[in-house]
């Protein structure tokens, strides 16, 4: 068995036992000794794990979108594949975002369920947000305020802060300025290179010791916490994200994959199926990064100069499977709450989540902070987001890996057209050569 399916099995195997194990002790977790188990022993293994891979985020982003936009070699074809990079984002969230919604007024999860907003959760919620939570601030996040925060004012403060956005406008610019003066910086360009090398082998030490059993920690933590309770109370809301999910994921990554970039959409999810597990484990876009483009450049056979540009660029703005979420949620709540929404509002439930994605974190829970952005516009009660929080982390870890999927079809598709530009290019040479 070749390394990368063996690495794949394990960590299948520690999903699975993750699952088991964090459902059988569910219903005892208000138990001292399920508690201790989960705090220091599930949670210190995932947590060891998640911190090896945020560990290597920031250099592998800030390395490989400058060797990204350097081996584009070309400002111009920089700036189109940039443009079309960001096309396909916000076109897929769109269509993310409006089939979650079609779905929910579809299958109508929040009928009947008005009670829910009385829970002790949602309360809870609304005290957090009045005392200054983090979703206050993130309603007050405007889109001039999310496109001059592009730059930073401290690269160094943008690496320490994790802000991964403003780390990739920096790259972008280093990269560009090599382009420009390339006769005069070979030893630079060595350098990157072999730091790269260094980076992925750091990596793929982790993922080859580590993930196994990193996975098994994070899920026995995730499903001990909430577990099938909470699924079984949110049942029909839970099922219409999932559906949503499974829809977007192979309709359209699977025709983008299938028709645009010509290859088997099944061999496409064979292939990138060890960063879909980190994904699942690690519910952070950002944290298996590392992996994902690893991945990509090896197993689906993705040019480095394109993987490290568009997934990087992704993992900070493609959020797809957050987007489903939103949609669902929002469609959940103004049910809950006896409200029909007008087409309007869902015009701006789409326009404003889709926007919103940009720049958003690639971290664990990050969806609903911007989930409370959503549901303020168009004037439901983001307290009400107390309810979902309980099974959040479970739906956290499919979206993610919808999210990343995403990343790496649009790398795909980008990658295939490359090679049509080069075969046309090459084409027309022997032409003018004949």
């Amino acid at each position: 068995m070749k390394v990368g399916n063996r690495m794949t099995l394990y960590i299948v195997i520690g999903l699975i036992l993750g699952i088991a194990v964090g459902s059988i002790l569910s219903p005892m977790a208000d138990q001292g000794w399920v508690q201790w188990i989960d705090q220091y022993i599930f949670n210190v293994i995932g947590q060891l794990f998640l911190n090896m891979i945020f560990m290597m985020v920031v250099p592998i982003v800030f390395i490989s979108i400058v060797l990204g936009v350097y081996n584009v070699g070309d400002p111009k074809t920089l700036g189109s594949l940039g443009i079309k990079t960001l096309g396909f984002y916000l076109v897929t969230t769109a269509i993310a975002i409006t089939i979650a919604m079609t779905l929910a007024n579809v299958l109508d999860p929040g009928v009947g369920q008005s009670d829910l907003l009385d829970s002790e959760e949602v309360s809870e919620y609304r005290t957090s947000e009045l005392e200054g939570g983090e979703t206050g601030q993130a309603i007050e996040q405007t889109v001039d305020q999310t496109i001059i925060n592009i730059i930073p004012t401290n690269v160094l403060n943008a690496m320490a802060t994790d802000n991964m956005l403003q780390v990739i406008a920096f790259a972008v610019f280093i990269g560009i300025a090599m382009i420009s003066v390339k006769d005069k910086i070979g030893g630079l360009v060595q350098l990157f290179e072999q730091a790269n090398e260094i980076v992925m082998w750091i990596v793929m030490a982790i993922m080859k010791y580590f993930a196994a059993i990193g996975a098994f920690g994070l899920v026995a933590t995730a499903f001990t916490q909430a577990g099938f309770d909470a699924i079984q109370q949110l049942g029909m809301y839970f099922i219409c994200v999932l559906l949503a999910l499974f829809i977007h994921m192979a309709l359209v990554y699977g025709s983008m994959v299938q028709f645009l970039a010509k290859k088997s959409f099944v061999w496409f999810i064979k292939q990138f199926a060890p960063a879909m597990g980190v994904a699942f484990s690690t519910s952070s876009s950002s944290a298996v990064l590392p992996i994902s483009l690893e991945t990509a450049q090896k197993r689906l056979n993705i040019r480095k100069g394109i993987s490290s540009f568009v997934q990087p660029l992704g993992a900070t703005i493609n959020m797809d499977g957050t987007a489903i979420m939103q949609g669902v949620a929002t469609v959940f709540i103004a049910q809950l709450s006896g409200i029909d929404l007008t087409i309007m509002q869902m015009v701006t439930v789409v326009v404003i989540a889709t926007v919103a994605s940009i720049g958003t974190a690639g971290v664990p829970g990050v969806g609903l902070v911007m989930l409370a952005m959503v549901l303020t516009a168009v004037g439901l009660d983001p307290a009400a987001i107390g309810i979902i929080i309980g099974i959040d982390r479970l739906l956290d870890m499919t979206r993610t890996m919808t999210n990343i999927t995403g990343d790496a079809a649009i790398a795909a598709v980008l990658d295939h057209q490359q090679d049509v530009k080069e075969e046309k290019q090459a084409a027309k040479n022997g032409e003018a050569k004949a």
